[in-house]
């Protein structure tokens, strides 16, 4: 099945996937599903198992099988020559995939609950030098300080590839932000309602600050929307989490944009920490959402010191325009110039270093957690109090 789109850019692929099933036809494949081997799905099995089947990660319409994956992980392309730059896989325990043979049907679940069924096409060895491989390429390095390589090193050992079709939500889509949990049909349809013919998507998992700001207002001076799309899947422990995030992102549009130029939406992927690549992986979602730019700023999908500045920028060009299909908007490193008196970046401040007021996330915990207003000249006000409440009712 599959759902027409709207505005001027196609899906990846051309199609939008839709994978949910409904009606009379749902209740049939869930009550089947009740006597399948169970699959239990961890947080990032369940966000991926969201995204598959309402279309965002079109053209995917279930978990790799042995060759996407093999070509994905070498070549950043699908055997059908798309680009795509993350594996996007289901990975058992031995125990559980002896239990499963080829051909046949596995209720995917959360928990007791069955949320889709899946025709096992493939099942495959996922060996350690397969994990180190797909670290080396994917992320890198094979470090297992590195979050996505640790979680990787986690997996179970054999893969199972396939079709699947959805028959009940996840949990999170009931609970975690549902009026902000728009599809990319229903996005699609949105951005036509305004007449947006240019929109441009903007991925964080960061709370928005001056700089941030900066960015997108700088980008809305060339397209006719934004879609600002926070990241609410799995993240670092450290990360802010993502209802206190959400709250900041309400106040700050409520004050400082134009509410006919702005949509917000929540991105229920996890974060994989997987930088260049990952900056593909979510221009590529953005496109299915029906986005036609996105913005790409400094050490997009980062951790540590894995990534070089513009690593995430500079992949861009290892692929032809139309292969990927939506344009990235590359932005240098901004901050606030005391003696410009607004933000800018290096190609545009004369001025030193210690004009430049540059906060890193661990110093904005830190202060947050001492109870410090953060400077205004770093985030607005608005966004300020809304951390600093959020941080103090996180502390025991």
């Amino acid at each position: 099945m599959s759902e027409p789109y709207y505005d001027v850019i196609p899906p990846h692929g051309g199609v939008l996937v839709d994978r949910v099933l409904r009606g009379e036809m749902r209740e049939a494949v869930k009550e089947r599903a009740g006597r399948m081997v169970k699959i239990p799905l961890g947080p990032v099995g369940l966000s991926d198992l969201e995204l598959l089947a309402v279309g965002a990660f079109s053209p995917l319409t279930g978990f790799m099988r042995q060759a996407d994956y093999e070509r994905c992980v070498t070549e950043m392309r699908l055997t059908n020559g798309l680009v795509w730059s993350i594996p996007i896989t289901l990975a058992v325990k031995e125990e559980l995939a002896d239990q499963i043979r080829e051909g046949q049907e596995v209720a995917l679940c959360e928990g007791e609950n069955v949320l889709a069924v899946m025709e096992v096409e493939e099942k495959y060895p996922y060996s350690q030098e397969a994990r180190r491989r797909e670290a080396r390429e994917v992320y890198r390095t094979e470090d297992e300080a590195h979050p996505g390589v640790a979680r990787l090193y986690r997996q179970g050992e054999f893969m199972l590839g396939g079709d699947i079709w959805l028959v009940d939500w996840p949990s999170a889509v009931r609970s975690e932000f549902p009026e902000l949990r728009h599809t990319p049909a229903q996005t699609r349809r949105m951005f036509a309602r305004r007449g947006w013919r240019s929109v441009v998507g903007f991925q964080t998992r960061n709370p928005i600050h001056r700089a941030h700001e900066y960015i997108q207002k700088t980008a809305l001076e060339i397209v006719d929307g934004l879609f600002l799309h926070p990241l609410v899947g799995e993240t670092k422990q450290d990360d802010i989490p993502a209802d206190v995030r959400i709250a900041s992102y309400q106040a700050i549009l409520r004050d400082y944009y134009p509410a006919d130029r702005v949509v917000l939406g929540v991105f229920p992927a996890a974060m994989r920490y997987a930088g260049p690549r990952e900056a593909i992986f979510h221009a590529i979602a953005r496109k299915n959402y029906g986005c036609t730019h996105f913005i790409v700023g400094r050490d997009h999908a980062g951790v540590g010191k894995y990534y070089g500045t513009y690593d995430a920028q500079n992949i861009f060009d290892q692929f032809p325009a139309d292969d990927i299909g939506i344009i990235p908007l590359k932005f240098e490193h901004t901050f606030y110039c005391k003696k410009c008196g607004t933000v800018v970046s290096a190609k545009t401040c004369p001025h030193s270093k210690e004009d430049w007021v540059m906060l890193s996330g661990t110093q904005v915990r830190e202060m947050l957690e001492r109870g410090e207003m953060l400077p205004s000249e770093f985030t607005r006000p608005e966004v300020a109090r809304v951390l600093m409440e959020g941080v103090r009712k996180q502390k025991p």
